[in-house]
Formats: C-alpha cells, sequence, structure tokens
C-alpha cells in the first residue's frame, strides 16, 4: 500500500515488539482510547444491561527444529452491547439498525490474565453506566468466580444454552441407537431445557429408568454430574422473561475474528511469544478503532 517491500522476518519482528507493547500497555490500564461511553440497550424490562465474557479457543505450536507441538490455548475477553431484536429496546430510535459494538482483550496467559484488564476496558465503555451486568459463558472451571471477581456487581453468569443442549444431544445418542429417536430426543430436551429451566431437567434426568438403557449409563452419569454443578445458570425461563441473552454466540464468533481467521491458517504454528503479541494486537485492532488510533496517537507522541 505505501510502496515499501519488507522482508517476512522484519514484518514478524516488528508485529511480535509491537504486539508485546500493546499486551504491557493493556496490562497497565494506558487509556489510549478517545470513544465515549455506549448507550446501552434494555432488556424486556427496560433495564440497561453490559455483557462480558471470557473464553479459550487453540493455536497450533511451533516445537524444536520446527516440529509440530501440542497446541496451546488463547484467553479472549469481550465486553459487548448485544443489539435486541425488538426496535423498541434500542439504545437510540431510529431507522437505522445500531452499529455493532465490542472490544476484545486476549492473551496466551490464560483467563485470569485477561480478566482485569477486560474489567478496565468495560469501565472505558461506561459500564458502570448499565443497570445491569450479564455475562454468558461456557462451564469452564473456575470461569464463573473468574467473572463474579471482577465484576462484582454481575447479575448472572448464564451458562451458554447451546453447550449445555449439546449434552443433552451426546446422551440423545447414547440413549437411542436411531438417529432419528435421537435426533428427536435432542430436540424434545432441549425444548424441555429452554422452557423449564436447569433445576427441572436435573430433576427429569435423575428420574429417567437407566437401567432400560445400559449402554447409556456412563453419559448419562456424566450428564446428571453436569446438571448438578451447573443447573443454577440455567434458569433460561427467567433470562428469556427479561429479554437477556443466552447463548455465547458472540464470544464465539469473537475467538474465531481475533484468533482464528489470523492465526489458524493453513500450515501456521506459533512460539508462545508470537502468539501472545499477535493475540494482543487483534484485539485491538478489532475492537472500536478509537482504541487503534489512540494506541498509535500516544505511541507518536512518547517517541
Amino acid at each position: 500500500m505505501c510502496g515499501l517491500d519488507l522482508a517476512e522476518s522484519t514484518v514478524e519482528r516488528v508485529a511480535e515488539a509491537v504486539g508485546a507493547e500493546v499486551g504491557r500497555a493493556i496490562e497497565s490500564k494506558v487509556p489510549f482510547d478517545e470513544a465515549g461511553p455506549w448507550a446501552w440497550h434494555v432488556d424486556a424490562e427496560g433495564m440497561t444491561c453490559a455483557y462480558v465474557s471470557i473464553d479459550l479457543t487453540g493455536v497450533r505450536r511451533q516445537g524444536p527444529e520446527g516440529a509440530a507441538a501440542e497446541g496451546e490455548m488463547i484467553a479472549v475477553g469481550m465486553v459487548y452491547n448485544p443489539i435486541p431484536e425488538g426496535r423498541e429496546r434500542w439504545a437510540t430510535q431510529g431507522r437505522r439498525r445500531p452499529p455493532r459494538q465490542a472490544r476484545y482483550v486476549a492473551s496466551a496467559e490464560g483467563q485470569e490474565a485477561v480478566a482485569e484488564p477486560l474489567r478496565h476496558m468495560a469501565a472505558r465503555a461506561g459500564m458502570g453506566e448499565a443497570r445491569r451486568w450479564i455475562a454468558v459463558c461456557d462451564g469452564g472451571s473456575g470461569l464463573e468466580d473468574l467473572l463474579r471477581r471482577h465484576f462484582g456487581r454481575i447479575d448472572a453468569v448464564i451458562l451458554d444454552f447451546y453447550h449445555a443442549s449439546e449434552h443433552l444431544g451426546d446422551l440423545a445418542k447414547a440413549w437411542h441407537a436411531d438417529e432419528a429417536q435421537a435426533e428427536a430426543a435432542h430436540a424434545a430436551w432441549s425444548h424441555r431445557l429452554k422452557h423449564e429451566g436447569g433445576a427441572a431437567m436435573l430433576a427429569w434426568l435423575e428420574g429417567l429408568d437407566v437401567a432400560a438403557a445400559p449402554r447409556a449409563r456412563a453419559t448419562w452419569e456424566a450428564t446428571v454430574n453436569y446438571f448438578r454443578n451447573q443447573h443454577h445458570r440455567m434458569d433460561y425461563p427467567a433470562y428469556l422473561a427479561k429479554g437477556w441473552q443466552i447463548g455465547s454466540g458472540p464470544m464465539e464468533a469473537g475467538c474465531k475474528l481475533v484468533i482464528n481467521e489470523r492465526l489458524n491458517g493453513t500450515g501456521m504454528r506459533w512460539g508462545h511469544q508470537g502468539a501472545d503479541a499477535m493475540a494482543h494486537l487483534r484485539a485491538l485492532y478489532l475492537s472500536e478503532s478509537a482504541l487503534w488510533t489512540g494506541f498509535w496517537a500516544n505511541r507518536r507522541k512518547a517517541a
């Protein structure tokens, strides 16, 4: 674009150095954005709602002497303002659909490493002005506690409905040898979960006559254990009545956008530092443009 011919190794070195710089700035809570607070959309009860989520996604690693190595997990955090289906719940009334709003942080150092930077990023977006704070995420070990610890005002940490439904799908396949019967059971059980909630679903699962389907016992036990641990996060009828999101689709799409589309191309392998640096760069670049331009403006001032 600017007529420069650069060696691939030069681009790699510069990207890694700047990505590490972005990571240090975010960790130090440097406010390099010029965007104002968001206008949060409202739920079915007229309350403004801010959403957060954290997830993990994998990248392929570069081993010694170019050999393949076990993959590495990259943590991605996201604060977002999902657009409600009903126009009457939009923060600003108008004919045009509101713009998508999301800010990301990412790190190869684990979920704990993104939690506090995410809280700061959310504060800069005006999360404190939202009446309700909602998290939607999977059932990863310690994730609920992590979100509650860093977002103390949080109203609910909702278990992604589709993750819970997948467990019911696994049980349906184990219970029914016939594929059509398994699909029908999965649909019926998922409907029950959505409209009756996790506690009712757990009671129903515990009441199943597993002796009638011995081949499904191991999967049934795993499913029951999962629902025992997570049912307090599955009050889907109440969440839906309030107009809250119950799926972590925005977070999964964020992982794909921030990490997978850039770091998981054909033949790509990464070292730890390179993956971490590129994750920081991608998260900043794909957040609101004011963050990206603000970072470079700060950098020019400091030069």
